[in-house]
């Protein structure tokens, strides 16, 4: 495994902070499975950054394969020598990266396609996400999924900072501006370390912060046939549960976290 400091590395930090790639993994399966009655083998990871599900995903079976497209060079390069090589030999070999815009790759074919950690939200006008939509939809085999996660509530429209201590460092999630008139939303991650230093703006996002009935439209008007939503599940003291499970309706509060499925 390459060596790394964690007081230096976003990546690490942001991997150790954020992502949850075994559970999101599995979850892709369990849906896939749940839809078709079969597994998948053919995952398609947009917006991959560091590969990181995408290799989790090579890990559940022997004939799993993974693209991981994303335009940043050096975070694909990042991603291939912290995360992909360090995989045995064949399972390595399944991953494959594309240095690509996702609105531009329509081969290979594949079962699911992924966009995660709200990345698509970077789509501010409706024609952009539509657009993109569509790429997916002609990425996706007859018996695929698109399947993407989104949040909201209303202290998601709110300025505010959300400190989170982790072993060794403190995650501080920094909603910096939100424009009610048009949705943009200006976000920051910052990492903090006990020796008071702290890495500021290690990742900065300007995104459209999309309804769930917003993307649901679009994703109709992409010509994908069925949309559904899994709700993320209560853990009795007013934080998710990490489970998600199919709703139609659901109560809002002051934060939650869910996943679109989208069928073609």
């Amino acid at each position: 495994m390459p060596r790394y400091s964690l007081k230096t590395d976003k990546f690490i930090l942001y991997q150790l902070a954020v992502q949850s790639a075994d559970a999101e993994a599995r979850f892709i399966d369990r849906v896939y499975r749940k839809e078709y009655g079969r597994p998948a083998a053919l995952f398609r990871e947009d917006f991959s950054g560091t590969c990181l599900i995408s290799c989790e995903w090579v890990k559940l079976r022997p004939n799993n394969h993974a693209y991981c497209v994303d335009l940043d060079k050096p975070t694909l390069r990042w991603g291939l020598v912290h995360n992909i090589r360090p995989l045995p030999k064949r399972a390595a070999a399944r991953v494959h990266q594309m240095n690509r815009d996702v609105c531009r790759v329509a081969r290979p074919k594949v079962h699911v396609v992924g966009a995660f950690n709200f990345s698509y939200f970077v789509f501010k006008k409706r024609p952009q996400l539509v657009r993109y939509f569509k790429a997916v939809r002609r990425s996706l085999l007859k018996d695929g999924l698109f399947i993407l996660d989104a949040y909201g509530g209303w202290e998601s429209q709110e300025v505010l900072r959300e400190k989170t201590k982790l072993k060794g460092f403190t995650y501080v999630w920094d909603q910096a501006d939100y424009n009610p008139i048009d949705d943009h939303t200006v976000c920051h991650i910052h990492f903090k370390f006990p020796d008071g230093t702290t890495m500021k703006r290690a990742f900065t996002y300007h995104w459209r912060l999309w309804t769930l009935g917003g993307i649901r439209d679009a994703l109709a008007e992409a010509g994908f046939r069925r949309t559904d939503v899994y709700w993320e599940g209560d853990d009795g003291k007013g934080a998710g549960n990490g489970i998600y499970r199919r709703q139609n309706r659901a109560e809002n509060s002051p934060g939650w976290n869910a996943y679109i499925v989208a069928i073609p």
